[in-house]
C-alpha cells in the first residue's frame, strides 16, 4: 500500500509536467543584495507578493541560506530561531509557543501551517507538525514566512497566533541532481536523493526520497526511579524513524506538488499512564498530499489564482498498560482524509489592491477508534464528516503617498459550529522613506476539533461535545525603521484577548482528561529585533521579546509561557570564505508547570560550520548543538506523570552534500 502511494504521487507529479505555458522569473534569495535581502517581499500576509515594510503584519523570513548556514533540522528549528517563538518537545511531538503562549494538550492548532499556501492542519487533531513527523526535508525549503497576529479575515480557523507559511525549492534551485548524508550524536542517520531541473522550454520538476533514522538515547525519569520500572531509565525508547517522499512538477501556469512522510517515533516518557520502559510504546504518523494549483496573469490588472487539493491523515498509536496478572495493549488510530478547492482573484483599479476569494473543504473522513488487542475490548469507534465553507475580501488602498490602509474581512460557516465573522483593519504610516509605522486590529477564530469534541477511551478521557469556537481580539504598533540599507530595526507592543479558550483540563469528579471552554486570557507584551549585514556577508541580528500571559478570572499567569526570550544569530565568512561560521544563542525564560513548579531560565548555544569543500561539488558542514552542554527541560503536558521532560544536551552533526 506505501509503494503504491509512492508511485502515485510521483506519477502524478510528472504527469503535470506535460501542462500548458511560461513561468514568471525571480531571482532566487542567494542573489540578491544586502538591501534587498532586508527588504524581500513577503506573500503570505495578504495573498499576494508585497514588501515587508507594507505587510498588514509584523513578518519573518527564514531563507535556505539561513537553513544551511545555522544548522537547522527540522522545522521546529527554524522556528526557535524566530523573534517570539519558542518551542517545547515532550520526546513525542515539538509544539510551537508564540508571544507566550503554548497551552499544554494543544497540538499546535492555533498556528496556521501552509506549504506554498496548501494548508497542512490535519481534518481531525488540527495539528501543525513541525518536528520530524513535519512533510518536508528542510533541505527542500527555499524560505520560511512567519507572519504574527491573527490571520482568520484572509485564512480562516487555526490562524489565531500566526501562519506559517514554508515555500518550497523550484527544479532550477537544484540544477541537477544532488545527495546528502548526515551522522550525529545518539546513532543519528539521514540520506537523501533530490533531482531538479528547469527544461528549455520553461517547464520545472523537482524529485527528492530522503530517510531519517535515530535510536535516541536511554533517558532517566525521577519519578519511575524504582526497581521494578528499570530504575527510571527508559531504554531504546527514543527511537525516530522517518521516509519522505516529494515532487514538484510545473509548466507554464500550472504547477501540481505531491508528497508523503511517515514517521515511526517511540515514546520513551509513559505518557497516559502506560507501562514505562515497554518496547511497545509507540506512534505512527503518516501524510499524503496533492495539490494542483493554476495562476494566470490576465492583464496588467487581473490576476487569478485557484488551486484544488486532497490530503490525508493517519496516527497509529500503542499504548501497553500494567493491569496485573497480565499487561493489556492498547491501540489508538485515527483517520483523516479530506479535499477542498480555493480560488481567487487580485485586482488593481484605481490605485487599489483588491483580493476576493473563495474557499471549500470537505473532511469526509474524521474516524477514531480505540481498543485493546486481547481481550478484545472496544471503547470508541466514532466516525464523522465536517465541511467548511468560506468567502473573504481584502482591500489595499494608497489614499496618500506615505499612508496605505489595508482593510479585509471573512466569513467561515463549519457544518459543526456555525458561522463567524472576522475583519483585520491595518494603517501603515511612512513619515519617512526608511520608517514604517503599522496600526493593528484583528480577530480570529479557532473552531474545536474533531479530537476535542468526540475523543473518549473511558481510562484516561473523556468527550464534550458542547464545545465553542475560541475567538481572540489582537492590537498591536509595529514600527520598522532601517536608516541605512544594510541595517533595520523593528519594535512592536501588542495586546491579545482570547475568549472561550479551548484547554485540556482534569475534572476533579473522575481524574478524566476533557477540553472545556475556560473564559478569558491575556498575553500583551514587547518586541525588539535589530538587523545588520556587512558587504562581505556577514550578518547579525538580535531580539529580545518580554511577554506576559494571563487568566483573566484567577488572575495566575500562564503554564508554560515564559516572561522573557533572546535571540542572537551570527553568521560570517572564515579564512578568506573558505569556511562560514553560524553561531546562534537562544535564552528562555522560567515557565511555570502544571504541579506549581517553574523549570528555571536556560540559555542554548549552537555552531555551525559550513563551506568546506573536500573535492569538487563535495561540500561539508559541522554543527554542535547546546556547545555549553545546558542541563534544561520543558514542561510536561497533562498526560504524563512527571512535572518536566528532559531535554538533549551536548550533541553534534556531521553532514555531506555531494552535487553533481
Amino acid at each position: 500500500m506505501r509503494t503504491r502511494t509512492y508511485l502515485v504521487v510521483l506519477a502524478a507529479c510528472l504527469s503535470a509536467f506535460d501542462a500548458v505555458a511560461q513561468e514568471k522569473e525571480t531571482v532566487p534569495l542567494t542573489e540578491l543584495s544586502i538591501e534587498e535581502l532586508l527588504n524581500v517581499e513577503v506573500y503570505s500576509a495578504s495573498k499576494f507578493a508585497q514588501k515587508i515594510t507594507e505587510a498588514p503584519a509584523s513578518v519573518t523570513i527564514v531563507t535556505a541560506d539561513d537553513i544551511n548556514r545555522y544548522g537547522y533540522r527540522t522545522l521546529a528549528d527554524i522556528l526557535r530561531s524566530v523573534r517570539g517563538l519558542f518551542v517545547t518537545y515532550d520526546r513525542a511531538y515539538q509544539y510551537v509557543g508564540v508571544r507566550g503562549f503554548n497551552r499544554p494538550g494543544d497540538y499546535n492548532g492555533r498556528v496556521l501551517l501552509l506549504v506554498d499556501g496548501y494548508r497542512l492542519n490535519d481534518a481531525v487533531f488540527d495539528t501543525a507538525a513541525i518536528g520530524t513527523e513535519f512533510l518536508l526535508d528542510v533541505d527542500l525549503i527555499d524560505r520560511v514566512e512567519v507572519v504574527r497576529g491573527p490571520g482568520s479575515s484572509i485564512y480562516g480557523s487555526n490562524a489565531v497566533f500566526g501562519v506559517v507559511n514554508v515555500i518550497t525549492k523550484r527544479g532550477r534551485d537544484v540544477g541537477g541532481a544532488e545527495v546528502s548524508g548526515a551522522a550525529a550524536s545518539f546513532h543519528t542517520y539521514k540520506g537523501r536523493a533530490t533531482y531538479g531541473r528547469q527544461l528549455e522550454n520553461g517547464a520545472e520538476v523537482l524529485l527528492s526520497a530522503s530517510r531519517y533514522d535515530s535510536e535516541g538515547q536511554d533517558l532517566y525519569f525521577p519519578e519511575f526511579d524504582d526497581p521494578a520500572t528499570n530504575n527510571g531509565v527508559a531504554q531504546d525508547l527514543d527511537r525516530d524513524k522517518v521516509d519522505r517522499l516529494f515532487a514538484k512538477a510545473s509548466y507554464g501556469e500550472f504547477t501540481l506538488t505531491g508528497a508523503f512522510s511517515e514517521r515511526n517515533k517511540k515514546v520513551p516518557t509513559a505518557a497516559f499512564a502506560t507501562a514505562f520502559n515497554d518496547p511497545r510504546n509507540e506512534a505512527i504518523d503518516t501524510q499524503n498530499v496533492l495539490d494542483l494549483a493554476h495562476d494566470k496573469r490576465i492583464s496588467e490588472r487581473l490576476e487569478i489564482a485557484s488551486h484544488v487539493y486532497a490530503g490525508s491523515y493517519y496516527y497509529e498509536g500503542t499504548y501497553p498498560y500494567d493491569d496485573p496478572p497480565s499487561l493489556i495493549v492498547n491501540k489508538d488510530k485515527t483517520w483523516g482524509n479530506w479535499w477542498g478547492l480555493e480560488a481567487r482573484a487580485l485586482t488593481r483599479l484605481a490605485g487599489h489592491r483588491l483580493v476576493a476569494g473563495v474557499e471549500y473543504q470537505d473532511n469526509y473522513r474524521q474516524d477514531q477508534k480505540n481498543f485493546d488487542i486481547a481481550p478484545a475490548t472496544t471503547y470508541l469507534d466514532d466516525k464523522r464528516d465536517s465541511r467548511r465553507r468560506a468567502i473573504y475580501l481584502q482591500d489595499e488602498i494608497a489614499p496618500r503617498k506615505n499612508l496605505l490602509l489595508n482593510a479585509g474581512v471573512r466569513y467561515d460557516h463549519y457544518s459543526t459550529v456555525g458561522g463567524s465573522v472576522n475583519p483585520r483593519i491595518a494603517l501603515i504610516v511612512r513619515p519617512k522613506d526608511e520608517t514604517a509605522i503599522k496600526l493593528l486590529y484583528g480577530t480570529a477564530f479557532r473552531t474545536p476539533n474533531a479530537y476535542e469534541l468526540y475523543y473518549v477511551d473511558s481510562v484516561t478521557s473523556k468527550r464534550n461535545s458542547d464545545l465553542e469556537p475560541e475567538e481572540i481580539t489582537s492590537y498591536e504598533i509595529a514600527v520598522e525603521h532601517q536608516p541605512r540599507p544594510n541595517f533595520r530595526l523593528i519594535a512592536t507592543i501588542y495586546r491579545n484577548d482570547i475568549r472561550k479558550l479551548i484547554d485540556l483540563t482534569i475534572d476533579p469528579v473522575d481524574d478524566l482528561l476533557v477540553y472545556r471552554n475556560i473564559g478569558e486570557v491575556r498575553s500583551q507584551g514587547a518586541e525588539i529585533e535589530a538587523e545588520h549585514a556587512w558587504t562581505n556577508d556577514t550578518r547579525l541580528r538580535a531580539s529580545l521579546a518580554s511577554q506576559i500571559t494571563r487568566d483573566q478570572v484567577s488572575g495566575d499567569e500562564l503554564i508554560n509561557s515564559p516572561r522573557r526570550l533572546a535571540k542572537l544569530n551570527y553568521t560570517a565568512p572564515l579564512f578568506a570564505n573558505v569556511l562560514r561560521a553560524g553561531a546562534e544563542l537562544q535564552y528562555t525564560g522560567s515557565r511555570k508547570t502544571l504541579a506549581g513548579n517553574t523549570t528555571g531560565a536556560y540559555t542554548i548555544v549552537n555552531l555551525t560550520l559550513s563551506g568546506l569543500q573536500l573535492a569538487k561539488r563535495l561540500e561539508i558542514s559541522a554543527s554542535v548543538y547546546n556547545l555549553l552542554d545546558r542541563q534544561y527541560a520543558d514542561p510536561a503536558r497533562p498526560e504524563h506523570t512527571q512535572d518536566v521532560i528532559p531535554q538533549d544536551g551536548r550533541n553534534y552533526r556531521l553532514k555531506l552534500d555531494y552535487r553533481f
